[in-house]
């Protein structure tokens, strides 16, 4: 027996993902110690997560995101854009769908423009409330953590945002965790350095909850980090968000979204 899988990329924020739509390939009780397994870059394929599509009763697909720590994650931008962008090579989507996630249907118009694919989610809006992040407390998150000013927002995960003069100058492996698992945040929180680097543009890093570690984007942190940065009038209605792994445009319009490119890195099967 083999499992196929295909390996996709949004920014440098990589997936394995698997093609469910037919019938289950990974059976429920183990899809945790899959993605611990084959997302580990020694000893696995290497990825930030791991996608499963599949079939949806709501949407044109869905999409599921199990971590490397085994826990699921409810909503995923960059992941997403890899999603679609395999549902429509595939014919399971065209160039409009919707996607069904963990933070619901989330809208995506998305094509290939001169041979490069790009895709515009509409993302769940911004919850500043504390009980919808969730975290601990009445009214809006602002808290003073080991000296750092940290605001929260979810995006259809829970996020902390920092900003700082230079957000390469920032420790995040030393400091992304303390504020990542602060007991203010039940559920923990991804967190987001975010420095403003000119007119409407953000520079962003991330530590990822799940991943416990830095990505070289995070999609739904791009999105925090301008919905946050626009409560404060740091910046306006469309921002271009800088990460390492490259920019997303983020636009608070009629709806919240962002727009971002998505690539097929490979196709492989795991022999079993």
């Amino acid at each position: 027996m083999e499992i196929a899988f295909t390996k996709l990329q949004g920014n440098g924020n990589d997936f394995i993902l698997i093609d469910e739509y037919q019938h289950e390939i990974i059976p429920e009780e183990m899809k945790g110690s899959f993605a611990a397994l084959y997302c580990d870059r020694r000893f696995g394929i290497g990825a930030d997560g791991v996608l499963f599509l599949q079939a949806s009763n709501h949407a044109d697909v869905r999409m599921r995101l199990v971590q490397p720590d085994e826990s699921e994650a409810a909503m995923c931008g960059n992941g997403i854009r890899c999603l679609a962008k395999y549902a429509y090579d595939a014919g399971y989507a065209g160039e409009s769908c919707s996607v069904e996630t963990g933070a619901g249907v989330v809208p995506v118009a998305m094509g290939y423009v001169d041979g490069e694919f790009a895709a515009t989610i509409t993302m769940p809006e911004p919850a500043f409330e504390r009980s919808a992040i969730p975290a601990t407390g009445n009214g809006e998150y602002r808290e003073d953590i080991r000296g750092f000013a940290v605001h929260a927002v979810n995006t259809g995960v829970p996020h902390a945002v920092v900003f700082a003069e230079e957000v390469d100058a920032i420790d995040l492996a030393a400091v992304g965790p303390v504020i990542r698992n602060h007991p203010t945040f039940p559920e923990g929180a991804n967190v987001n350095f975010v420095e403003c680097a000119g007119n409407d543009i953000l520079r962003v890093r991330t530590f990822e909850r799940g991943v416990e570690a830095e990505t070289e984007c995070c999609g739904t942190g791009a999105t925090a980090s301008a919905a946050v940065a626009r409560r404060l009038g740091y910046v306006g209605e469309t921002v271009r968000v800088e990460t390492n792994g490259g920019p997303l445009v983020i636009s608070f319009s009629k709806a919240v979204t962002m727009e971002g490119p998505a690539e097929t890195v490979f196709f492989g099967v795991i022999p079993l």
